[in-house]
């Protein structure tokens, strides 16, 4: 049996780790890890907070041990080349194309795999998309993509983003839409690389949601997402009590939850056809070109 290892790239600067840390939110990096191991118990992952003093990105060697590069959200703009956090970054994932390592990735994954292959991101005119992204449906290329296969053609998603993907780059396939936001999900096959990456976050569920949405309580009061704090902390109740008993039909009805946000194996299926359909064959060294894009 071959004993997978991958690579997390936690962007969140220290200060934005604390911040979820004091709400009790899990860690970007940590969700990626948790999510690995679910499906495949044995792996073994390195969590690198690359945006840390210091903090060194593997170079073209060192990334052929890992089966996967694997990005997380991440509250940088990755159009943002004046920061060199953002630049190594985005460096690193070029050099993942390049070396043919596979990477998967959410929200600012998503960017990172358009824009590290020539595509282009921008903020947002309609501003943030947050907490529930409602009624994302499959393009027709979605419908028949092995990163959907067993995802309902409609389903809503854990969402928080400012920023868009406006332009695809050369070899990216266009996966998922919804009103808000025109891309919420693609491929790109570029350079020796392979990208699945999603503008929703698989690796949520409803309590990290939950949480999220206290970290980003300023944000939400300025956009005026609720009346008041008393709105919010009923809201985030609400979250919190369904994530701890799904048979809350009463809930479900209030909040507008149905199966897709409660199933992990809904919720988490980009992720695992991911590990299924492109880690797995390349890690036992079938031709890239065997396997279904």
């Amino acid at each position: 049996m071959v004993q997978l290892r991958c690579l997390i790239i936690d962007g969140y600067p220290k200060k934005s780790r604390d911040q979820f840390d004091q709400v009790g939110m899990t860690l970007a990096g940590q969700l990626y890890a948790d999510l690995l191991l679910k499906y495949q118990p044995d792996a073994r992952y390195d969590i690198m907070y690359a945006s840390d003093p210091g903090t060194e990105l593997p170079n073209e060697k060192s990334l052929e041990q890992y089966a996967g590069v694997m990005w997380p959200g991440c509250n940088l703009t990755v159009y943002h080349d004046h920061d060199e956090r953002v630049v190594k970054m985005v460096n690193l994932s070029k050099r993942s194309y390049e070396t043919g390592v596979p990477q998967f990735g959410s929200c600012w994954g998503v960017q990172m795999a358009v824009y590290a292959a020539g595509g282009e991101v921008k903020p947002n005119p309609k501003g943030r998309e947050m907490g529930i992204a409602r009624k994302i449906h499959l393009t027709e290329k979605g419908l028949r993509h092995p990163m959907y296969e067993g995802k309902p053609p409609v389903f809503d998603g854990f969402i928080s983003h400012d920023d868009e993907i406006t332009k695809l780059p050369e070899g990216a396939k266009w996966l998922a839409t919804n009103d808000f936001t025109r891309i919420q999900a693609v491929s790109v096959k570029h350079k020796n690389g392979i990208f699945w990456a999603t503008q929703y976050h698989p690796e949520y569920n409803l309590r990290e949601v939950a949480r999220l949405i206290v970290a980003r309580e300023d944000k939400l009061k300025k956009m005026g997402a609720f009346g008041n704090n008393n709105d919010l902390v009923d809201y985030v109740k609400k979250l919190e009590a369904l994530a701890n008993d799904p048979s809350r039909t009463d809930l479900r009805w209030q909040l507008a939850i149905d199966d897709d946000l409660i199933s992990e194996s809904i919720i988490q299926c980009e992720f695992s056809n991911w590990l299924k359909k492109i880690v797995m064959p390349l890690s036992k060294g079938e031709d890239p070109e065997s396997v279904s894009f």
